[in-house]
């Protein structure tokens, strides 16, 4: 790929911006983490999601996410038999205090954890005037909240609804994988406090994670894998009705 001196120069003010993030988070990692040796996803096991609403509520205690907002959710999927490509969908709350009984008799019913999905190929990396918004050298979409400047066009261009602008600092907010947690050596607050295991961190780089094995042997898929994001994100059991 070529590049004019001028596209350069635009470039370099954000290449300073997320190098400038990461030094600064680098400081709260643990003194062995190596950024090359990490390329994070998540798998999330749809089968053994039993929609409890303890991933949302674990979100918001971490990451202090304002109420009615949600850096995670899980959503309720109802399918007749009859009406296959039109489900029924409810997210109450965000699926924070789980759901009430279903009233829908036949079909089926299960449900769908959501979060941003860390693309490699991030549409709101692309739009962001600034360079907040950057892919870091592990895989993970991160926002810089003292560069962004809250002009919600990564909001817009995100394809997965999971950014919004929190309204205590009017910047950009979404999931980060726990970044202050997982450089330290620990899992997400939302795997962490799941009690099914339907929710699992992985690093793409380490040979010996167990997603290489179930990649192998599970049919394995992506949201929205029209967009061509490269989503990291990843849904074993995933229904063509999930949109």
């Amino acid at each position: 790929m070529t590049m004019t001196r001028r596209q350069l120069l635009l470039l370099l003010p954000a290449a300073a911006v997320a190098w400038d993030y990461l030094l600064a988070g680098n400081a709260e990692a643990a003194p062995n983490y190596n950024m090359a040796e990490h390329w994070w996803a998540m798998l999330i096991d749809i089968p053994k999601c039993i929609g409890c609403g303890s991933c949302v509520r674990g979100c918001q205690a971490e990451n202090e996410v304002p109420d009615g907002y949600y850096r995670t959710w899980v959503e309720r999927y109802h399918i007749a038999d009859w009406q296959m490509a039109y489900p029924k969908v409810d997210s109450p709350d965000g699926g924070k205090q789980g759901f009430p009984a279903g009233k829908e008799a036949g079909g089926k019913n299960f449900f769908v954890p959501k979060l941003c999905n860390h693309c490699e190929e991030s549409p709101c990396t692309q739009v962001c005037p600034v360079g907040a918004t950057f892919v870091s050298p592990d895989g993970v979409v991160l926002i810089d909240q003292e560069y962004c400047l809250g002009c919600r066009y990564c909001v817009q261009a995100c394809p997965y609804g999971c950014r919004f602008i929190n309204p205590k600092t009017n910047t950009a907010n979404k999931c980060t994988l726990c970044y202050h947690r997982i450089t330290k050596g620990l899992t997400t607050a939302c795997c962490e406090v799941c009690p099914t295991g339907a929710r699992q961190l992985a690093n793409l780089k380490d040979p010996k994670d167990p997603i290489h094995e179930f990649l192998r042997t599970h049919s394995v898929q992506v949201l929205k894998p029209q967009m061509a994001t490269r989503s990291k994100c990843f849904y074993n059991g995933l229904d063509g009705a999930v949109r």
